[in-house]
Order: C-alpha cells, then structure tokens, then sequence
C-alpha cells in the first residue's frame, strides 16, 4: 500500500483507539531502592529491638511496592538458582493450589527463591499461573497473608524468560486468572522481549495465534484461503466452526483480553493487511462488540465511529491501491492476485461479522452444550437472516475429531466422541425437525457424561488440551526442550514419531547461547521430547526449567 493511503487510515485507527484502557502505568528497569537505615550504636543498645524495627520498616516497603510495568526481570541469578532447589515441592503444592500449605513452604523456607527486593518473584508467580493454582494466586497478589511479610507479587513484572504472568494466562485459556490478574492491576498492553521469545506479542496475540491452533480449525481450513476454490464457501466455513461449542472458551479468553487491549483496531488491521484471514476472523467474532464501540447500531445518540466502518474504509484502499500495483514493477503477478484475494476474503468476513456478529456472539453465549448439526443449522439461518447464502453442502466434509489425549493410566479424555458428522446428522435441514431435536438431546446427555469424569492440573476437565496443540504454541517458539503428550504423534505438524521419546538440545545452547524464535506465528520447530506430562502440560517456563534441572 501507498503511504499515502497509510496515513489516512491509520490516523482513523488510532483515533479510534484514542480511549486507553490501561490507567497509566510507570515503566521501571528494577523496583526503587530505599535508603539505608542507620542506627548509632550506644551503651545499652538492644540488637533485638533493632531487629524488630528493621523487620516493621521492610513490611511497611514491602505493601508499598507498586504494580509497575518492570523491565527486565529484577531477581538475581541465585535467586533463580534457589528456586531450582525447590520447585519439585512448590509443584506439588500448586497442583492442589493450597493456599495453607503453599504459605508453610513460603514461610518454612523464609522465602528464598520466591521473593526477591521484598517482592514475590515474577518466576514464582508465572509457575503459579502456569500451575492455574487461583487460590494460591490470589493470596501473593493481595500480600495479605502475615507468613508473606507485607510482600506481594507483580502482576506487571516481566520473568526471566521475555514474558508476563497475563502471557501465561492466555496461552492457558485460563479466564478466570485472567480477571484475577486484571483485578489486581496487570496490564493487558505489556509486549514479549527478548531472545528466549517471538518479540512484541501482547496477551491478545498469544490468545488468537494459539486459538487459530485449534484442531477443528487446523483439519478443516487451508492456511491460505487464496488456494481455496471458493473464498465464500471458506469464509462461511470459518464462521460456523468458530460457533460451534468447543470454540467458547477459546472466544472468551479473547474477548476478555480485547476489552482491556489499547489500539484494537490497529491490531485487527495488521492481521487483515497481512493476509491472516482465520487470526482476523477470531479477534472479529470475539471482540465484535469492542470493534462496534460504544456506537453500537442498538445505541442512539452516539457520535462515536463504529470501527467495522473504519475496518472497512481500510479494506476498500488497500483494495484500491492492489488494482493500481502493477506486477512487474512491484510484486510478483501470481502474489498480487493472492493479496487480492486475501483482500476480498477479509471484506467478506468483516461484512458478515459486521452484520451478523451480535447475533452470532448471542448464540455462542446462549449455547455451550449443543449438537454439531444444531448450531451449523441455527448459524446458517442467522447469516441468511442477514442477507449471506452460505451452502449446505460445504459441511459435507467437515472433520470434527479431537486430540486423544489420555490420562496417565491410558484412559482416554476426548470431550467429545463424535469425529465426522455421521449420515443422519448430514440429512437434517430443519432447525425445529424431531430427528434433529432428540439427536440433541442424545449429544448433550452423551456430552455431559463424559465431562463429568475430571482429571487434574490446569484443565481438569480436557476441554482446551483435547484441541489445542499446546507443544507448539506461541510462546514455545523460541524454547530449546519440547515436551510433547503421547497423541502429539498423530498431529502431522509437529512431525514427532510415535514412541519416539528423547531430549535433543540445539547447537546454540550447547555453545551456550540462545536460540532464535520461529518468527513464524503458531508454526514452530519440533525441538522435542514426546514424554507425557502427568498433570499439566509443560510452557516455556516450566519446559525450560525442567530442563536445567536435569542438567543441573
């Protein structure tokens, strides 16, 4: 695009965008030092007593530490040593994510390796979210506990391993840590840093690269909608397995991240001007009543721009400014033609999302539990309600097979035993139809039976790991140890052998050095290990220090 097309509508974009949500918040390369006391040392000087007053003061500076933004990572490299000694008990305690006996090992143990400048360490509360330990997270963000000593933990303070806790939290799917972390004053606009890392990513870009991961979307969608056949069939695709039931979690994350993101707009605009059609149509549908505004078509009066016309403007210069590209001097004739494409396929989505979207958000809240057919059926007549005509026979190929992870006595968790649409279901064309109605209900009855047998860990009942490829999320790109779960075998992406089980180290690390991140957003490198985590899966974090343990 022409730069004199970039600045007409970026300048919209940002206005838009003008709105922060984030309160400002200082930006620190390490916590503020207090002065040094001094004591004069006199006849009858009480040692004790001065003890007890050095301990009141480090209290009375410990709750007085802000939550600012803190970069890098503050805590000497022994604190992170000592850490390494304790972490196989502290992984006991957050798996339960007891509260009681969490404070007893902090206390017994007087805060060596956890705590760090009268703070709680940034690694110690990245464990505890990686952990999804909510009680043992809520007790370090308030402080409140007396075996903590006034100290709290940080929220906004980056860890060792170029992210932030709310980073963690995303790649999780974990809402309710979420809001925990945003009611205790985590900042939603922190960015990735570092070598360890892919750079610059917000919570928000962790949530929808690694939702984009999801089996039903990765088995039924090209990456590349231009070298589909038909880029409305792929787009009305798109939209209804978005819908479908085991997308929700996925959506919320999303869209409780969106509500506190500055620039929204903008980020939306970088995935659709980079041709990121499924990234643009997740952000679009999760955080559609973001993008309307305050100016939503249901609200009179309000004289704010609604952002799908400023997403749209958008769309229609950049579409301008491609007809005026000329293949030979600029790019490539058969790239020019895929831009154009990507183009029209962002239009399309924006439109239906546009008109569609709070229809379509409504269902999805309304209907958590409900049969494939159904919730095709009722999003086909939405988008027809709408004005779109998606085709019934686009479902005809619709793959809807989860991972098979197991538990560690080989017992299956898939949340759902359905894995095509069988005939029957194909045959149903009426919403209201009996067949359809009874074909719900046996779904739901079968569905509930299934989630009622719960595991343990960070997703106790398999509802995001049963989809979600986490060996190669986001935020793993740039890790040297992979740990991959048995059924990553049958995940042709990560082209791990089945029964294959060994550590290997890349060349880099072995000089001791860093390696560098996939760039690639949600594609990474199998580095790997195919051993089966028992209780959770293992992130950057927890993969990276696993590893120094063994070498340790």
């Amino acid at each position: 695009m022409g730069s004199k097309f970039n600045a007409l509508w970026k300048n919209e974009l940002l206005a838009l965008g003008k709105d922060d949500k984030d309160k400002a918040i200082t930006v620190r390369n390490d916590y503020p030092k207090p002065p040094i006391p001094c004591f004069e040392v006199t006849e009858g000087f009480d040692l004790e007593k001065v003890e007890e007053l050095m301990l009141e003061r480090e209290i009375k500076i410990a709750k007085s530490m802000a939550n600012d933004i803190i970069i890098p990572d503050p805590a000497p490299k022994f604190v992170g040593d000592a850490f390494l000694d304790i972490y196989a008990k502290l992984e006991h305690i957050l798996v339960k994510d007891s509260v009681r006996c969490f404070l007893r090992f902090f206390e017994n143990c007087e805060g060596q390796g956890m705590s760090s400048y009268l703070t709680i360490t940034a690694q110690t509360l990245t464990f505890i979210v990686g952990f999804n330990a909510l009680r043992c997270a809520k007790v370090v963000l308030e402080g409140m506990a007396p075996e903590l000593y006034g100290m709290h933990a940080n929220p906004n303070c980056i860890n060792k391993y170029g992210y932030f806790v709310l980073h963690e939290a995303a790649e999780r799917f974990s809402v309710d840590m979420i809001k925990l972390l945003l009611r205790h004053g985590a900042s939603a606009n922190v960015r990735t840093v570092g070598n360890d890392v892919i750079e610059n990513l917000l919570p928000l870009h962790v949530a929808v690269e690694n939702t984009c991961l999801h089996k039903y979307l990765e088995d039924n969608l090209e990456d590349n909608p231009s070298r589909s056949q038909n880029h409305e069939d792929y787009v009305y695709k798109l939209i209804h397995l978005l819908c479908l039931p085991e997308m929700k979690i996925f959506l919320d994350t999303i869209r409780l991240l969106a509500e506190k993101t500055n620039n929204l707009l903008e980020e939306l605009w970088n995935y659709i001007e980079d041709g990121k059609i499924i990234q643009s149509a997740v952000l679009l549908l999760a955080a559609q009543e973001q993008i309307r505004g305050v100016s939503s078509s249901k609200i009179n009066g309000s004289s704010k721009k609604n952002g799908f016309e400023i997403i749209e403007k958008c769309i229609t210069r950049h579409s301008y400014a491609l007809r005026n590209e000329k293949g030979s001097l600029g790019m490539a004739q058969e790239l020019l033609e895929e831009r154009k494409t990507l183009n029209d396929c962002a239009w399309l989505l924006v439109d239906v999302i546009s008109h569609a979207g709070e229809d379509l958000s409504a269902y999805i809240q309304a209907h958590s539990v409900v049969s494939h057919v159904e919730v095709f059926q009722h999003v086909s007549s939405i988008l027809k309600e709408c004005g779109f005509c998606p085709t019934g026979d686009l479902m005809d190929t619709i793959n809807l097979q989860p991972y098979d992870c197991r538990k560690s006595n080989g017992e299956s968790c898939k949340v759902m035993e359905s894995a095509k649409l069988n005939a029957a279901e194909k045959k149903v064309t009426t919403v209201g139809n009996d067949g359809l109605s009874l074909m719900a209900q046996q779904h739901t009855t079968q569905t509930q039976a299934v989630r009622k047998k719960v595991g343990g860990g960070w997703d106790p009942k398999y509802t995001k790991r049963s989809f979600f490829p986490y060996w190669r999320s986001v935020l793993q790109a740039g890790v040297p140890l992979k740990v991959y779960p048995a059924h990553a075998s049958s995940d042709p992406r990560s082209r791990v052998n089945h029964g294959q089980l060994h550590v290997s180290l890349s060349n880099s690390i072995a000089n001791g050095s860093t390696t560098t991140p996939n760039h690639k957003l949600g594609r990474t490198s199998p580095l790997t290990s195919n051993n089966q985590p028992r209780r959770c899966f293992v992130t950057a974090a927890t993969g990276a220090f696993r590893l120094l343990k063994v070498l340790k």
